[in-house]
């Protein structure tokens, strides 16, 4: 039978707490700092997603093509051309040009480049208007006009920029859908920028040989596929005789017979700056490089000051060109810049 008599409730156990835990702190309760920031943290993540999704544009930088002053942010998928100074999209058949004049020249386009002179180049206009750009005001001209059976769709911007006047150029094949929008265009193009000046070794790359020492001369000027000069000191002209002057030139043909090399390099020196009483001291063939040269000697006077003038011209040959190096430079201190002119003729290499 069932015990009638009431059961006692089995006793609770007395709830054992940590160690080195306070009484009065509950045991899953944060802390209070996590609560004051949180609001605080939210903010930081927020800016960090709004940081990421800007990035690319301020990411952005002006690409400047080889041996180019001018540059700017390109649009997606253009690269710097290789035949040209801009960028170009092969694929889509967008070409941006980039041509710097000189900074007078913006007065007068400003005035000539009118909607009527357009016109009567065959061009239909859009728009022309000035915009602001950070050097000033610049003219942009957005037009279409035929080339080759097709309709080419060009934007003109120019602009007054560091010393120069920018002329940027954005063509397109005039077609639904359009390869870039208007906005991509004319963001690329407000973007233009100018360095102060463009690095040698890419100046000297669009040269057909390559310069490994330059002996501490200063590179003057490139004529691309041609040639390069090189100096000592502040001067850039030839006429300027009283520092040294050294010119690098790639031409075709030259001389068929070794026994006519002498007479080759004498008609060569003719294109000498101008100077008075110039004489042969020496002339004789060598080797230059692995290769058939001729070494021409001379010495002559500086017409204005009459100060006398040491010449030397290296003629390197190869197969159907050759390489002329002409030197000079005042008689003081001939050694030691004829020296130099050669630690540049021995560094020569054909690209």
């Amino acid at each position: 039978m069932n015990d009638p008599r009431p059961r006692e409730w089995p006793k609770k156990r007395p709830m054992m707490r940590p160690k080195n835990r306070p009484m009065n702190r509950p045991m899953n309760r944060r802390p209070a700092a996590h609560r004051l920031f949180r609001p605080a943290l939210g903010l930081i993540a927020a800016c960090l997603v709004c940081a990421a999704l800007l990035w690319p544009a301020a990411a952005a930088e002006v690409v400047y093509p080889l041996a180019s002053r001018l540059g700017l942010v390109p649009p997606a998928g253009m690269r710097p051309a290789t035949t040209f100074p801009g960028f170009e999209n092969q694929e889509k058949n967008v070409f941006v040009r980039l041509v710097a004049l000189p900074g007078p020249a913006f007065a007068e386009i400003e005035k000539t480049m009118t909607v009527d002179a357009l016109k009567k180049q065959g061009m239909t206009i859009e728009k022309r208007e000035s915009v602001t750009l950070p050097n000033g005001n610049a003219i942009l001209v957005v037009a279409s006009q035929m080339a080759n059976a097709a309709r080419i769709r060009k934007w003109l911007l120019i602009a007054p920029i560091n010393g120069l006047t920018a002329l940027v150029s954005f063509e397109t094949l005039a077609k639904t859908p359009a390869p870039y929008a208007d906005a991509a265009i004319r963001a690329a193009l407000l973007s233009v920028a100018a360095r102060p000046t463009v690095p040698a070794d890419e100046q000297l790359a669009l040269v057909p040989f390559k310069v490994s020492d330059m002996a501490g001369l200063r590179l003057v000027q490139v004529v691309p596929g041609v040639a390069a000069q090189f100096t000592d000191g502040t001067k850039d002209t030839l006429d300027t005789l009283d520092q040294p002057h050294l010119v690098i030139a790639a031409a075709a043909g030259g001389p068929r017979q070794a026994s006519d090399r002498d007479h080759f390099a004498r008609l060569a020196l003719t294109g000498l700056p101008p100077l008075k009483d110039v004489r042969v001291t020496n002339s004789e063939p060598m080797r230059i490089g692995g290769q058939s040269g001729h070494e021409l000697r001379a010495q002559g006077k500086d017409p204005q000051t009459g100060a006398e003038v040491e010449i030397v011209q290296w003629l390197r040959f190869g197969t159907g060109a050759y390489l002329r190096i002409l030197g000079l430079g005042p008689k003081q201190n001939w050694t030691q810049t004829f020296m130099r002119f050669r630690a540049v003729r021995d560094g020569l290499e054909p690209r």
